[in-house]
């Protein structure tokens, strides 16, 4: 079990690390657009931050593998989602990235929802399922992909108009962590193959599951729409929403999935089920949209020149009707009426 926590602990530091290193790199690069993947992979592939950032990701992975082996689904996403306060002081510091106040607020919500889901789990009662029916797994990705792939598709033609104040990335968060939580379950399922004996035929029933060809699709659509998403929004707060529908997607529907029971007491199934309703409230209530950018104010503008006045000694002079030649030249040019020329009487 000390093993699972430890694993989960050192997830939490590789993910941040890897999000926020991946922010950092694409501060630096044109705009990249979900519109044109080949041109993405091709920028963030040529900078060495970016590869770091990458392979910290992977390296998280690696250790959600070995998390899934020891602890169950519900009490791994507990911990899990405690590398926020990880991301938000590496955002803070690394990133320059400042949170308001609601969304702090919201943070620590998110993060008392998850601790009543953690504290509803009691060892030696909870049971780590190593398989699920392959049928329930697909029934409960395939949906989740495609709104995951709509909701983004939604948020990037709503972003495109004009007039519209700068989104947040509550909608791009949600719909990276529908991918990511099924890449979570796809994990757990890779992770029930991890044998010490028999690595041929482990290998063969993992290409007959369908758990390899999820984290394919999730890794490739992942990578692509989270690299938008990060370019665009702060990553100390989509990052967060992301980990946040990911656990919960992950804890609610593995849960089930994976035949993990829930509690019987009444008490820990309340907190099990309250923290998991506290967590999508907030959720909910996120602010949609970053506040306008300040702009400098308008400079006032000059007062005119103060006027001289004319004594009365002072002879005035004749001011010249615009007639497209200049003044003093117009009578010698254009005589009118008026003005003794020929023809006059």
């Amino acid at each position: 079990m000390w093993w699972g926590v430890a694993s989960a602990l050192l997830a939490n530091v590789l993910y941040s690390t890897g999000f926020v290193l991946e922010k950092r790199a694409l501060a630096g690069m044109p705009q990249v657009t979900v519109r044109q993947p080949a041109r993405l992979l091709r920028l963030v592939l040529g900078s060495p931050l970016w590869i770091g950032g990458s392979v910290a990701l992977a390296s998280g992975f690696g250790a959600q593998l070995v998390v899934y082996r020891t602890l169950p689904i519900a009490a791994a996403q507990g911990i899990f989602v405690s590398g926020l306060v990880i991301l938000v002081l590496l955002s803070s510091v690394l990133l320059g990235e400042e949170t308001s106040g609601r969304e702090r607020y919201a943070i620590g919500a998110i993060l008392v929802a998850l601790l009543m889901v953690v504290l509803s789990l009691k060892e030696g009662s909870d049971t780590v399922s190593r398989s699920a029916p392959a049928p329930l797994i697909l029934l409960v990705c395939v949906p989740s992909l495609a709104l995951g792939v709509w909701l983004y598709a939604s948020a990037e033609r709503r972003a495109r108009h004009r007039h519209r104040m700068p989104t947040t990335g509550v909608e791009y968060g949600v719909a990276v962590g529908l991918l990511y939580g099924v890449s979570s379950l796809a994990i757990k399922g890779v992770s029930s193959y991890l044998t010490s004996s028999g690595l041929g035929g482990a290998v063969v029933g993992l290409l007959r599951s369908p758990y390899p060809y999820l984290l394919l699709f999730t890794g490739v659509f992942g990578l692509v729409m989270s690299q938008a998403a990060l370019q665009r929004c702060r990553a100390s707060l989509i990052v967060p929403v992301c980990t946040t529908v990911t656990c919960l997607f992950t804890a609610v529907l593995g849960t089930l999935a994976f035949g993990e029971a829930l509690p019987e007491d009444p008490l820990r199934l309340a907190l099990r089920i309250g923290g998991t309703a506290l967590a999508v409230s907030v959720l909910l209530a996120m602010p949609k949209h970053d506040p306008p950018a300040q702009h400098d104010p308008p400079e006032e503008p000059q007062p005119p020149p103060p006027t001289r006045e004319l004594t009365t000694d002072e002879p005035r002079r004749p001011v010249a009707e615009d007639t497209g030649v200049p003044a003093g030249q117009g009578a010698a040019a254009s005589p009118r009426k008026g003005d003794g020329g020929p023809g006059e009487y």
